[in-house]
């Protein structure tokens, strides 16, 4: 069958919207959607809708919560005295996965890419220099993705804290390049962080 109805059509159209999400799996996802009762779909959207709605960045780290300041940045065992730097907040999932780290993070929403038209200014950069303004943080680590981009943001980073005293680290490249924080395991990310160096 070449063309749909238009309402599951519309439905297939906005799953393949989805990172990830090419038109066979689109495609199964509409019907699923569709096989289930109104009580099952209606749940679904109501929790897409609450979802978007409750969820927020934290003031503090830019992570996403559904409170203010987010868990981490309200824990009150994690040492203020170290920050990882990260580009998304699933990059901060993927850090607390390895169960080790115990400092804050704060989140860049983006790298710089000029090529993009993404200067220092279209990311999470200035409330990080605000944090590091008169605080206790002796080491900032930059744990942005292994690509041009993770890399001319960490070397934008470095050049403008390491005047202030505050170390700045990078994590240990046993992430391949190109890859992404968000699916490396566990052991990959727990060596990279332990290898991690000054840059």
């Amino acid at each position: 069958m070449r063309n749909y109805p238009k309402p599951l059509q519309k439905l297939i159209n906005e799953f393949a919207k989805l990172p990830g999400v090419g038109n066979k799996s689109a495609q199964r996802l509409a019907f699923h959607v569709i096989s289930l009762t109104e009580n099952q779909v209606e749940q679904f959207a109501k929790t897409l809708v609450d979802a978007k709605n409750q969820m927020k960045y934290c003031s503090v780290c830019g992570n996403l919560t559904d409170t203010d300041p987010c868990s981490i940045c309200s824990d009150g065992s994690r040492r203020d005295d170290l920050i990882c730097v990260v580009e998304s907040p699933k990059d901060v999932v993927a850090m607390e996965r390895i169960r080790e780290f115990s400092g804050r993070y704060h989140v860049l929403h983006g790298t710089i890419s000029p090529m993009d038209g993404i200067g220092p200014e279209e990311i999470n950069l200035h409330s990080l220099i605000e944090r590091l303004m008169n605080s206790e943080v002796k080491e900032l680590i930059v744990a942005t993705n292994p690509t041009i981009e993770g890399e001319a943001t960490a070397m934008y980073i470095s050049k403008l804290i390491k005047p202030s005293g505050i170390k700045v680290t990078r994590i240990a490249h046993g992430i391949p390049v190109g890859g992404d924080l968000e699916y490396t395991d566990e052991i990959t990310l727990l060596k990279a962080i332990e290898g991690r160096k000054e840059i």
